[in-house]
C-alpha cells in the first residue's frame, strides 16, 4: 500500500516537472537567462577568447553579492558586540575598507568560475580603463589617502582637526572622504586626498586637553604683580579650567603704548575653547574696571610742521 502511494507520488512529480519544462513560460524564462548582454571575440588563433556575458550570471553575482553582504554584515556584529565604543568605531572604520576588496575578489572568483576570462576582459577594455583612470585620478588620491589614515593612524574618529583653517571633530572616515563637524555643527566633508597636500594640525593626537592662551595689554604704570594676580584669578575661577598644570602668567614684551601678558590655562575640551575664552576676557575687563587698571589703545603723536615762506 505505502509502495503505491509513494510511485503514485513521485509519478506526479514526474508529470509536473515535465509540465513545466514543457511549457511556454518556462522557455520564454530558460531563453531569458540564456541571453547574450555581451558576446565578443579577443583576439586571433590560438590567442582567441570568447567574452559572453549572460543574463544568468548578472543574476547570479547579484545573489553572491547579496549573501556576502548579509555574511559580512553579521560577522561585523559578532566581532565588534562587545568591543569599547571607540575600540568599535575604528574597527567599522577599517572594515569598510576591507568589505570592498572582499566584493571585488568575489566578483572576480565568480567570473572565473562561469567561464569568463577576466585577464581578457582587462586586455580588451584596456583603453576604456585608462581613460577612466585619468577622468578619475582625483577618486584613486582619496581611496590611496584613506588607507595612509589608517595605516599612520594620524586621524581617529573623535579626532579634533584643523586644516585649511577650518576646525572640525572627526565623526567617520570613509573610503573616499573624512565627516567632521564644525563648532556651529555644519557638516564638514574632507576629501582624504586633502591630508596628502596640506598641512594637517592634530589637536587632541596627543591628549583632549590642550593649552589656550589670552593676551592683554595694559597702561604703562601699571601693577605689573597686580595684573599678573588678576589675570590667574580670571582663568582659574573659571569651571572649564583645569588646575593642574595652573594658570600662569607671560609677561611678553614691551609694547609701542602697552606692557603686553599672555595669560596661559588649560581646557578640558579644546573643540569648544572659544567659549572659555570669552568669559576669561570678560572676566578680565570686570576685574581691572574695579582695580582701576586700564587698557590701552595705541596712540601716535603728530607733529606739523609748518614751512616759512
Amino acid at each position: 500500500m505505502q509502495d503505491n502511494v509513494k510511485d503514485k507520488i513521485e509519478d506526479e512529480v514526474e508529470s509536473l516537472g515535465d509540465a513545466i519544462t514543457e511549457s511556454t513560460v518556462w522557455e520564454k524564462f530558460v531563453e531569458f537567462l540564456e541571453f547574450r548582454i555581451i558576446n565578443f571575440t579577443y583576439g586571433t588563433g590560438e590567442n582567441a577568447y570568447d567574452v559572453v556575458l549572460r543574463v544568468k550570471y548578472i543574476l547570479l553575482v547579484i545573489i553572491v553579492i547579496v549573501a556576502t553582504t548579509y555574511i559580512l554584515r553579521w560577522i561585523k556584529n559578532l566581532v565588534t558586540k562587545n568591543m569599547p565604543k571607540e575600540d568599535k568605531a575604528k574597527f567599522t572604520t577599517v572594515f569598510s575598507f576591507a568589505r570592498w576588496v572582499i566584493y571585488l575578489i568575489v566578483v572576480l572568483i565568480i567570473f572565473d568560475s562561469i567561464g569568463i576570462k577576466v585577464t581578457a576582459i582587462f586586455a580588451a577594455s584596456a583603453a576604456l580603463l585608462i581613460g577612466v583612470g585619468l577622468a578619475l585620478q582625483t577618486l584613486f588620491q582619496d581611496i590611496i589617502s584613506g588607507i595612509f589614515i589608517l595605516v599612520d593612524q594620524s586621524v581617529h574618529v573623535g579626532d579634533i582637526i584643523e586644516l585649511e583653517g577650518k576646525v572640525g571633530r572627526v565623526e567617520e572616515i570613509k573610503l573616499r572622504t573624512t565627516r567632521a563637524v564644525t563648532i556651529d555643527n555644519k557638516v564638514l566633508i574632507i576629501p582624504n586626498h586633502l591630508y596628502l597636500t596640506n598641512s594637517l594640525y592634530n589637536w587632541t593626537q596627543n591628549d583632549i586637553s590642550t593649552r589656550e592662551s589670552v593676551s592683554i595689554g595694559v597702561a604703562y604704570g601699571s601693577d605689573v604683580q597686580l595684573v599678573k594676580k588678576l589675570l590667574i584669578q580670571a582663568a582659574s575661577t573659571h569651571p572649564d579650567v583645569i588646575s593642574e598644570p595652573e594658570p600662569t602668567v607671560l609677561f611678553t614684551d614691551f609694547g609701542d603704548s602697552s606692557l603686553n601678558f599672555k595669560l596661559v590655562f588649560t581646557i578640558n575640551d579644546s573643540f569648544k575653547a572659544q567659549y572659555p575664552k570669552s568669559d576669561i576676557r570678560f572676566e578680565i575687563d570686570r576685574l581691572f574696571r574695579e582695580n582701576n587698571i586700564s587698557i590701552p589703545f595705541p596712540q601716535r603723536d603728530i607733529h606739523i610742521v609748518q614751512k616759512k615762506e
